[in-house]
């Protein structure tokens, strides 16, 4: 059963012909893209917490109200409870453009070229180095996971 786990899926091998630099370019760009997930998720987290920090100065706002600080609580209603992060836009719509502009082209264009340059085939320049660095023929090190049994 190990000896089958030996040889990388056909989806992780380099096509036939793909110079060494291709696969380099091609992983630099997956690396670039994987620095894009990681910022779109920083943008998400940018969103969650700037709605959390809204809510809880609409709890203040309340707060101070109560106490008898209307002045201070209409004063910070006004300027910060619901305002805009930035010029017209709530976090969320910043999420929404960034989105649907910068990260969508950045996605269509990746997979775009791996289509036309090796057949869609994610992480080669990874495989390759699993391949590289793994002990062959040990447990643990194995190329690809067990095959699900029926």
């Amino acid at each position: 059963m190990r000896q089958e786990r030996e040889e990388p899926a056909l989806e992780h091998m380099v096509p036939e012909g793909t110079s060494e630099q291709t696969v380099r370019a091609l992983g630099k760009l997956s690396e670039a893209l994987e620095v894009i997930e990681d910022a779109r998720g920083s943008l998400y987290r940018f969103h969650r917490l700037t709605g959390k920090a809204d809510l809880a100065l609409g709890e203040a706002v309340e707060l101070l109200r109560d106490a008898g600080h209307t002045g201070i609580a209409a004063d910070l209603d006004t300027a910060l409870v619901g305002r805009n992060v930035l010029d017209g836009r709530w976090t969320f719509q910043i999420v929404e453009e960034y989105d649907d502009g910068y990260y969508a082209e950045f996605k269509e264009r990746e997979r775009g070229i791996r289509q036309e340059l090796v057949e869609g085939r994610r992480h080669l320049f990874e495989a390759r180095m699993k391949e590289e660095r793994r002990t062959h023929r040990l447990e643990h090190h194995e190329a690809v996971p067990p095959r699900e049994q029926p």
